[in-house]
């Protein structure tokens, strides 16, 4: 457990700006909005207790993320700001009482306040000028966000012109959001379409109005919701309401439960009905919004950081509901991480009916201690895949606890769990058929083999028609030319092309091959780092062996427990490879690996349809060499690849996340999670200049 502050607040900084490049940017959450805000309160706890240690970076003082490439920059007029939040009523209290002390009104003078739903949707900034939508932005990092016009274009409810009384400049602001039943009919077609499906409205609504071909944003059901404005060269009112009822003349979609509220128990009763009323609303909600409604008094209240003084969002309580555990199901990703499902007796939680729910990893099972045929209670927080809290325990007797499989039920082989990971892995690699697809893709990448005109559209149709089932089989295809020819969407020019390129790939340098292989941890650079060592495939194999050898002495070792057992003679094999790059991480994994005989048959058989040759190796001495570097941003005046390849040429290796074992980060623009990880950590990050002055110490001389 963290107990420095200095060292939480780090932490803190990076986790929240890394979730929130997530949600905003990618609309890819991976954590509950619930969860999510206990980060934030957290770290605004030990700011308060430690006003000295407050960091540059402090989340507080960051709104969204930075804009996603692809996207025209657009700068706010006037910032987009998020609000505070309150998890209870007491808060909203504290909250009108700031108000009164801010502004010294007296005891007996009413704080009239509006209330709406917190629509859970995407940020939209629509800017009028002389009546004409002239600009669309998403919020982005609060102060610049994208460029999209174009999309917004083709959401109905946006009106295009204005009536000929409304100001001159009128930037209207609010959320793009999916009606939930317009979002279920979306996931059935994707689903139809073998195309992936949403995981909530507010990430479909995102990834819709995110599209660089309009056509796609055109053919989603988009809608918006007018909540507020930022720059306006005239008001029509001097309240809150007012405004957004002038916006509604105007034909804007306002909500319809906006309620003005003389007094706080008048706000909090809106709250309880919105909250009772959530699951039957055409739309996701998570909570309630509380505006000052005099806008005198919002000038006067202005703003911290990044809120408003003048606003709060109420947040609703995870929805929870009580039903019994059918059984746990294991499922295998396409990386090979077993996932233990829950699957449930049919319950409704918050309008929703749930028969899944997630328990993660074998430890959280056992932390919960949850059993088939247990009354469970669960909850859905902020709109995510359900969650199991535990067990309802009546004093009856229980089920026997569930044992966590360590062989994987896809293809038999051992399923691993590396020390100090919660997850368990199968080293089946590609044998595995859960992996097959994804394996595959790797296997014939451009990093890889490099195989033109096999992408994932054929390898998904060549396995569904056992084409291939296996690497090698890709090499075997020529046999199959006739029936090849025959296929619709194939002639003979194209088979014959795609027969030519996998041809071409018949020889292969070696650490193009061990990367191929896709075996865990070895990615590009210790890849190369492992050829660079051992040269040819066969030196290799000899450490192999001995890391067999060393392994299945170990096995016979009692009384230690999986974890240590494993990180034990994970140091031994590092020892065996002693290659710069190779820890006993990677050690482990290459082991594991080679352990599985499928495995070993698999390599063979590829062995048998390709030749397998060196790799030239020509670095020049430079200040970073030996060092492990990482790229982080967009970089300007190159390419990732072009990067990489100069990083090796002077000797670097480079790495695609920052840890402890990092010297150097390079930072391009938009650079977040990563560089503040490194701050945290005490890295040195320079900037693609400082970059180009160590690759070319002569130019900048």
């Amino acid at each position: 457990m963290i107990t420095d502050p200095r060292v939480e607040l780090a932490s803190l900084a990076a986790q929240i700006a890394e979730h929130a490049e997530r949600y905003h940017r990618d609309d890819a959450p991976t954590i509950s909005d619930a969860d999510y805000d206990a980060l934030v309160r957290r770290n605004a706890e030990l700011e308060a207790a430690y006003l000295d240690l407050v960091r540059f970076d402090s989340p507080a003082n960051k709104v969204g993320s930075t804009a996603a490439a692809g996207f025209g920059k657009v700068v706010h007029s006037r910032p987009m700001l998020s609000l505070d939040n309150a998890f209870a009523a007491a808060d909203v209290g504290e909250f009108v009482g700031r108000v009164r002390r801010f502004l010294r009104l007296p005891d007996d003078e009413p704080v009239t306040l509006t209330a709406e739903p917190k629509i859970d949707g995407l940020s939209i900034s629509l800017m009028y000028r002389d009546g004409t939508l002239v600009s669309a932005a998403t919020r982005g990092d609060g102060s610049v966000g994208e460029d999209v016009l174009a999309n917004i274009l083709t959401v109905a409810d946006v009106p295009q012109r204005l009536p000929a009384e409304v100001a001159r400049v009128v930037d209207v602001r609010g959320e793009i959001y999916m009606a939930k039943a317009d979002f279920l009919a979306l996931n059935v077609a994707q689903n139809a379409a073998g195309g992936r499906a949403f995981a909530n409205p507010r990430n479909a609504a995102a990834g819709s109005l995110r599209q660089l071909d309009v056509a796609v944003t055109a053919s989603r059901p988009l809608r918006f919701l007018a909540h507020g404005w930022g720059e306006i060269s005239h008001l029509p009112a001097d309240s809150q309401s007012g405004v957004m009822a002038a916006f509604a003349s105007w034909g804007f979609p306002v909500s319809d439960r906006l309620r003005v509220c003389l007094t706080l128990d008048a706000a909090l009763v809106v709250y309880d009905g919105i909250e009772h009323d959530r699951a039957v609303l055409p739309f996701d909600i998570d909570g309630v919004v509380y505006k000052v409604d005099r806008l005198d008094w919002q000038a006067r209240l202005g703003q911290v950081a990044r809120s408003p003084r003048w606003a709060l969002a109420h947040k609703f309580p995870a929805e929870r509901a009580t039903t019994r555990l059918l059984a746990i199901d294991i499922q295998v990703g396409r990386t090979g991480q077993l996932t233990p499902v829950a699957r449930l007796e049919a319950v409704g939680v918050g309008g929703v009916i749930v028969t899944n729910a997630t328990l993660h990893n074998e430890d959280e099972i056992a932390r919960k201690d949850v059993r088939v045929g247990d009354i469970v209670e669960l909850q859905r927080a902020g709109d995510v895949i359900p969650q199991i809290i535990g067990p309802i325990l009546d004093g009856a007797e229980r089920p026997e606890a569930f044992v966590f499989p360590i062989i994987c039920p896809a293809c038999g082989s051992l399923a691993a769990r590396e020390a100090g990971e919660v997850a368990r892995r199968c080293t089946g690699g590609l044998i595995c058929p859960a992996q097959r697809i994804e394996r595959l893709r790797h296997f014939v990448g451009r990093r890889a083999f490099d195989i033109e005109g096999l992408g994932s559209e054929r390898i998904e149709l060549f396995v569904a028609e056992g084409l291939i089932v296996t690497p090698a089989d890709i090499f075997k295809l020529a046999g199959h030319r006739g029936s090849l020819v025959a296929r619709r969407g194939f002639d003979q020019l194209s088979v014959d092309k795609l027969l030519a390129a996998i041809d071409a790939r018949r020889k292969i340098t070696l650490d193009r091959f061990l990367f191929a292989l896709g075996i865990r941890h070895v990615g590009e650079t210790t890849a190369r780092d492992l050829a660079r060592a051992y040269l040819t495939y066969t030196a290799f194999l000899e450490r192999v062996e001995l890391a067999l050898t060393i392994r299945a002495a170990a096995a016979a070792a009692v009384g230690e427990s999986e974890d240590k057992a494993r990180a034990r003679t994970a140091q031994a094999l590092a020892t065996v490879f002693a290659v710069g790059g190779v820890g006993p991480e990677v050690a482990a994994a290459i082991t594991d690996f080679f352990a599985e005989a499928h495995n070993r048959d698999l390599v063979e058989n590829i062995i048998e349809q390709v030749v397998i040759g060196g790799m030239a190796v020509t670095t020049q001495a430079s200040t970073v060499t030996g060092k492990t570097v990482v790229f982080t941003g967009s970089l300007e005046t190159m390419s990732r690849d072009e990067a990489r390849a100069q990083a090796e040429r002077i000797g670097a290796r480079v790495a695609a996340s920052v840890s402890a074992r990092t010297d150097l980060v390079v930072a391009g623009s938009g650079a977040g999670a990563k560089t503040a990880k490194a701050a945290a950590l005490g890295i040195t990050v320079i900037n693609e200049a400082e970059w180009a002055a160590i690759v070319n110490p002569a130019v900048s001389d």
